[in-house]
């Protein structure tokens, strides 16, 4: 049986509802999403969020598709063992920083404000504020660090860079629209800096060229200062991983 559903853009967005199913003793949530061309159920276990995605056809009874997917207890348990540990940033627990482990180090009497120090995230307040004050931060110095990166590879070739955002893409690290607003992935900011600029590079290059062509690459390799490929070889082998931190 196969069981990863390809996500394709017949999916009926407004139609989607969560539930739960109970897998291994513990209630497991569950987004069910309508695909108007679906002829069956097809289930994916969505490591980063601990979720099930369950799509059912356009006039699939809900309930039946949630006794089926209960049935199919077994694989999804399966998927929860190989998927990689999630991080969720709280105290004493190791959060990728720049490509460097830091240690998430709280005291009450720390800065409210997250502070990175040697091999540690320093960081105070309510204890049970932590992790979003964390993610706070980590979307805040994505954005300033990004646009930073931008705007100095673009000022090599006077490039205009109409603005910089963040987002939370699941099959992209960046993208680059016609009206020069770029796009990028704030867990680049939990992958090595090599591998961050090597992104902002690409879609900086694609100001000029707005397609992968050899002149693309000719200007993706000139304004990035040196051969994109061992970082390209990076995100393939490691991007899923930058997944694992929950906010």
């Amino acid at each position: 049986m196969k069981m990863i559903a390809s996500i394709g853009k017949n999916i009926l967005s407004s139609m989607k509802s969560e539930s739960s199913l109970l897998i291994r003793g513990q209630m497991i949530p569950v987004l069910v999403r309508r695909y108007a061309q679906a002829r069956g159920y097809k289930l994916r276990y969505d490591g980063a969020k601990g979720r099930v995605l369950l799509s059912v056809p356009a006039r699939g009874a809900i309930r039946k598709a949630l006794d089926w997917a209960q049935g199919q207890e077994g694989w999804i348990s399966q998927q929860m063992t190989a998927a990689p540990d999630v991080i969720v940033p709280v105290p004493g627990c190791l959060l990728p920083i720049n490509g460097v482990e830091r240690r998430i180090c709280w005291h009450p009497s720390f800065p409210r404000r997250p502070e990175l120090a040697e091999g540690e995230l320093c960081v105070g307040g309510p204890e049970e504020q932590v992790s979003a004050r964390i993610g706070r931060w980590l979307r805040a110095y994505a954005l300033s660090t990004l646009t930073d990166e931008t705007h100095a590879i673009a000022a090599q070739e006077d490039i205009y860079v109409a603005a910089v955002r963040i987002g939370d893409p699941r099959s992209r690290w960046g993208s680059c629209a016609a009206d020069g607003v770029i796009r990028y992935s704030w867990r680049l900011i939990l992958a090595p800096a090599e591998v961050r600029q090597s992104t902002v590079a690409h879609e900086v290059a694609h100001r000029l060229h707005m397609d992968h062509s050899a002149a693309f690459h000719a200007a993706h390799a000139r304004l990035l200062g040196r051969d994109p490929a061992p970082a390209r070889a990076w995100l393939r082998a490691h991007g899923a991983s930058l997944h694992r931190v929950r906010l």
